[in-house]
């Protein structure tokens, strides 16, 4: 007689598939053909891994210049898994495979692309990967005009394929060495033109992508999710840019060299690459501290759910900023377009931000105990690990391995989601919800 099989829970299966690539990929970065010259710690190509994976861009060394070709194009293969998801390129492979894909895996793929139903998921499994083929294929002919006549034929590709897949997956990692990210050519409008189109593209969700691209070709009906997350993108894009303009236009060490149009430019590309790529045109470490907090308030809110970025995301911004705005009008439940927000939502986008919020707190606490740099700096770094950015300071080469390791944890949470990681760590008892407690009221505020 067969046993009953325990019920899937698709968040643990997602949460150990993450973690098994993390650790695999932490193994291929020691091996010594990864790197050139120093030896690479195991706490360090754990980070690394982390990071790729984790779409983050945090690193403890120079990508550049201290991983070999076959390093960097493990790193690679890492940023592409991690950006598409574990289950999506599982799937990916079954179907080339020509292999039948299960209902429990059906139900784990739903978990990893945030959808309702498992009603088209294989469908759009195969949709993710065409247009994450073609911006990759466009991103790539785009840079190599720039990289193929500097580096030559070769290396010139890869670099530029380097940049794509690191841009579009929100990743942030670069190869141009000694930790300079873009800095070196900030008004270099193909190159940086491209990178930011698509971590902007990348961090919009392939689901609103993909009917973004129905709007404009057949005029179909947008969904609310949709809407909210194209308008709560633009807001928060118009107005970073605007403030860190008005911060920095008079700041020297940032944007005070630079001509009108190339400041403009860049407060455009410092406020879309606050939002989870962590690519950057101006050093971090020398922007104001009200700059630095206005891009923590973008890292934390971070990218829109089944993009390549991380955060509380775009929605869960929209759903707490609506509900806050629906109990100052007196209204018991939040409308927009027309349309009400479930009340389990609503739930979720607040329990979403107490643990992001509980994470990151946890997080720092733990910096301040090992670490003696400036708060704000290590408060920054935290929020870049959680939001999946990889903006950083320039403190992460330095940090101790208590440091290093909460960190990782950090990145980890903030891919995987924090709700998501406690249920995949919940053993959930059905038998509870069928039991109906009686209401009682408290005092709050």
């Amino acid at each position: 007689m067969r046993k009953n099989r325990k019920p899937t829970n698709p968040a643990r299966a997602l949460a150990l598939g993450f973690l098994g690539i993390i650790l695999a990929g932490s193994l291929l970065l020691l091996l010594p053909a990864s790197y050139d010259g120093a030896e690479l710690s195991y706490i360090d190509a754990l980070f690394t891994a982390t990071s790729a994976v984790c779409v983050t861009g945090l690193v403890v060394v120079d990508t550049g210049t201290f991983y070999s070709l076959f390093g960097q194009s493990v790193i690679l293969v890492l940023i592409l898994i991690g950006a598409l998801g574990i289950m999506t390129m599982t799937t990916l492979i079954f179907i080339f495979l020509g292999r039948r894909i299960s209902l429990r895996e059906r139900i784990m793929v739903k978990e990893a692309l945030n959808q309702e139903s498992i009603a088209g998921i294989i469908p759009l499994v195969t949709v993710v990967l065409r247009i994450a083929m073609f911006f990759v294929l466009i991103g790539t002919m785009l840079l190599s005009i720039r990289f193929v006549p500097e580096y030559g034929i070769f290396e010139g590709i890869f670099i530029a394929l380097f940049h794509t897949v690191s841009a579009f997956g929100n990743s942030g990692f670069d190869l141009f060495g000694n930790f300079d990210s873009l800095t070196r050519f900030p008004a270099d409008y193909l190159v940086n033109g491209t990178i930011v189109t698509l971590f902007i593209i990348g961090g919009l969700g392939f689901t609103v992508i993909l009917e973004l691209g129905r709007y404009i070709r057949y005029r179909t009906r947008m969904s609310m999710h949709g809407k909210l997350v194209l308008i709560i993108s633009f807001v928060l894009l118009v107005s970073g840019t605007l403030l860190i303009l008005l911060l920095e236009f008079n700041n020297s060490d940032t944007m005070g060299e630079l001509s009108g149009g190339a400041m403009v430019f860049a407060a455009f590309f410092t406020s879309a690459t606050a939002r989870t790529a962590g690519f950057s045109v101006l050093d971090t470490s020398l922007l104001s501290y009200s700059s630095l907090l206005i891009l923590m308030g973008l890292m934390f809110i971070g990218a829109s759910p089944t993009s390549t970025g991380g955060g509380v995301k775009t929605t869960t911004f929209g759903v707490v900023t609506f509900t806050l705005f629906g109990m100052i009008r007196g209204r018991p439940e939040p409308v927009i377009f027309k349309r009400r927000f479930p009340s389990q939502q609503v739930m979720k986008a607040i329990s979403i931000i107490s643990a992001s919020s509980a994470l990151v707190f946890i997080t720092t606490f733990i910096l301040t105990v090992f670490e003696g740099e400036s708060f704000l700096d290590m408060l920054f770094e935290v929020i870049s690990a959680f939001g999946t950015v990889g903006l950083s300071t320039g403190i992460t080469p330095e940090l101790s391995t208590p440091s290093k390791i909460a960190l990782i944890v950090t990145m980890f949470c903030g891919r995987i989601g924090p709700v998501t990681l406690l249920v995949a760590l919940a053993e959930r008892k059905p038998k509870d919800d069928a039991v109906e407690y009686p209401e009682e009221k408290l005092m709050i505020g």
